[in-house]
């Protein structure tokens, strides 16, 4: 582990240094390019009018160096030539204004181009430089624990750094044949269950968090391997009055008049394990069930009945049919529902009633109701079910 996360780490070093060298070339040699074109425009924009003043300048020496030639022809010939040359002579010079220049800017008016360049980037860049990047021994966050659920896995992390605050915590996954990891959760919570995972199928996990006020996330963790062997949770298929998602872990009481209760595929809840329940709500009723049982009926409209254990919406509490005094919180929309159960075995298991009980824990908005189930016979697995009598209920089991 030692040598090869060394080489790995290595590795992410010479390449991230390579990019960033490339990149600060890219950055350095645009600016470069900036300033160049800079000096152009400014050398154009410049230049221009004393271009034209020059023209100008040169064109009146010119037009003055004709007419001095002109007057000299003039002295030098006979005297009607001399008369007439001088008088053509006159009206020229008289017509042309040699004491006219075009104006001519002060030499402080006329821009001097320069480059300033101190030495406060390389300061400055050299103190980030130096101050980027870390290489640590050991992440601030190990994972912990992977709990088998049906269709998932529970995933526990810790901190391992006690001098490390942490704000946030990112969970990623992969299959073990896959080659990039994936976000599966990110916020400030210790564990996450990971749903959607296939049975018996290794998943590989990692875990990294970030500082109290920090932007950059840590190393991650050491990548461990998780799995499930139990299979998920489905609702069965085939009942008018609800639609399921492809997974068949998601139940919609859809706009059917048909009424009835939705039960699990097959019995996959065993005791000792959490099953949950989150819903998006509907308008309640009172016959509205959500809970589990020890075998399918057909016929009935609701959990409330015999050999069954369920939470109405509005919060009330039936085993095997009765209302129990003690009372939870109305279900509500993002909120979960969930039953725990353990055996409390009061003799030999046998079919004459009476002596298999289970421990039964039902909680829902921070609130838990704790009894005693007594069944006529020994239970493995129970099914799970729900019943609405309205649509809009949504229902996600895990």
């Amino acid at each position: 582990q030692i040598k090869d996360s060394a080489t790995l780490t290595r590795d992410v070093l010479e390449q991230h240094f390579s990019d960033l060298k490339g990149t600060l070339k890219k950055l350095l040699d645009e600016r470069l390019m900036c300033l160049l074109q800079e000096v152009d425009v400014i050398e154009q924009e410049s230049i221009k009018p004393l271009d034209e003043c020059q023209k100008l300048i040169e064109h009146g020496v010119s037009t003055a160096d004709d007419l001095l030639r002109e007057g000299e022809s003039a002295v030098d010939g006979d005297v009607e030539q001399q008369n007439e040359k001088l008088c053509n002579f006159t009206k020229k010079a008289l017509h042309i204004q040699l004491d006219s220049l075009p104006e001519v800017p002060s030499l402080v008016d006329v821009p001097c181009l320069s480059a300033q360049l101190d030495d406060c980037l390389l300061t400055i860049l050299k103190n980030q430089i130096f101050r980027h990047g870390t290489v640590a021994s050991r992440p601030p966050v190990q994972l912990e624990e992977f709990v088998e659920k049906p269709g998932g896995i529970l995933v526990r992390w810790c901190k391992v750094d006690d001098d490390f605050i942490a704000q946030d915590y990112r969970l990623q996954y992969r299959k073990s044949t896959a080659s990039h990891f994936e976000d599966v959760y990110v916020g400030s919570e210790m564990e996450f269950i990971v749903l959607h995972i296939d049975p018996n199928v290794d998943y590989q996990f990692r875990v990294c968090a970030r500082g109290d006020g920090r932007q950059e996330w840590s190393p991650w963790s050491v990548p461990q391997m998780g799995r499930t062997t139990l299979v998920p949770h489905e609702w069965t298929t085939g009942l008018e009055g609800y639609s399921l998602s492809s997974r068949r872990n998601i139940a919609l009481r859809n706009d059917s008049q048909s009424c009835g209760v939705l039960y699990s595929k097959a019995p996959t809840y065993f005791c000792g394990q959490t099953l949950t329940f989150r819903q998006t709500v509907g308008q309640p009723d009172r016959r509205d069930s959500l809970g589990v049982c020890v075998e399918q009926r057909n016929g009935d409209d609701s959990l409330q009945r015999d050999k069954a254990v369920c939470i109405s919406t509005n919060g009330a509490v039936f085993v095997n049919g009765k209302e129990m005094t003690n009372q939870l919180p109305a279900v509500t929309s993002g909120s979960t529902v969930t039953f725990d159960m353990e055996v409390v075995q009061l003799g030999p298991c046998s079919n004459e009633g009476g002596n298999f009980k289970l421990r039964v824990t039902i909680s829902s908005n921070n609130r838990e109701v704790v009894f005693d189930w007594v069944l006529d016979q020994c239970c493995g697995s129970l099914y799970f079910g729900c019943s609405f009598s309205y649509p809009g209920w949504k229902v996600l089991v895990f």
